[in-house]
């Protein structure tokens, strides 16, 4: 298959979802190619897995501000980004609000991966946040950015159980097994075109 749909990936820790989607977009039967990593945390173990890969990366220094971009750093992302052609950026574990000149940029085409079923349990920790309420079912969301805090249109939505005997640990690690597949699924909805947005639903064509 020639791939014309190019992805860039932003993370700042271990790369778990970076990887499987980098292992899907080697597949030739997937319609995306993973052509750049971007990193705020020269520690991140995402840059050891694209290593392997082979994927280029670039370290960005964000700032020092917890949580927030300088805008230095969004006008070298951006130009990364332009320099590699790419159609779709996606968050995975990234640790700072996108804003300014990405969002500006590549609005409609940024998408992240939540671990809890959006609306429900917004910003950080939405594992522990399900898992503290008392929820029977939990999952994960993937979802368009927009200028709130995980408030962007969903396009994909797994489920998982809560099982009597969970912890919030035994939790989390089976719905990063869910956030693994509906990210993918998510990047070969938008790299197909078989979507549109109409209000706050995505509308997904031969789902």
């Amino acid at each position: 298959m020639y791939k014309t749909f190019n992805v860039a990936v932003m993370a700042s820790g271990r790369g778990s979802n970076f990887e499987a989607l980098a292992k899907n977009c080697a597949r030739d039967d997937f319609p995306a190619t993973l052509k750049l990593l971007v990193v705020d945390n020269p520690e991140a173990g995402a840059l050891n897995i694209a290593e392997k890969m082979k994927i280029e990366t670039a370290v960005v220094d964000c700032g020092s501000r917890k949580g927030a971009m300088n805008p230095e750093s969004t006008g070298i992302i951006c130009n990364l980004f332009q320099d590699k052609e790419i159609n779709l950026v996606c968050l995975a574990g990234f640790m700072r609000i996108v804003r300014g000149e990405i969002l500006d940029k590549y609005q409609g085409r940024i998408i992240n991966v939540h671990p809890a079923l959006l609306p429900s349990f917004k910003g950080l920790d939405g594992q522990k946040q399900a898992f503290d309420y008392g929820v029977r079912f939990s999952g994960c969301t993937v979802h368009f950015v927009d200028r709130g805090i995980d408030t962007g249109p969903i396009i994909v939505q797994r489920v998982v159980s809560v099982k009597q005997n969970d912890s919030e640990e035994k939790l989390s690690l089976r719905i990063l097994k869910e956030e693994h597949i509906a990210y993918s699924q998510a990047v070969r909805i938008l790299a197909e075109s078989r979507f549109e947005i109409s209000g706050r639903r995505v509308i997904i064509y031969d789902e």
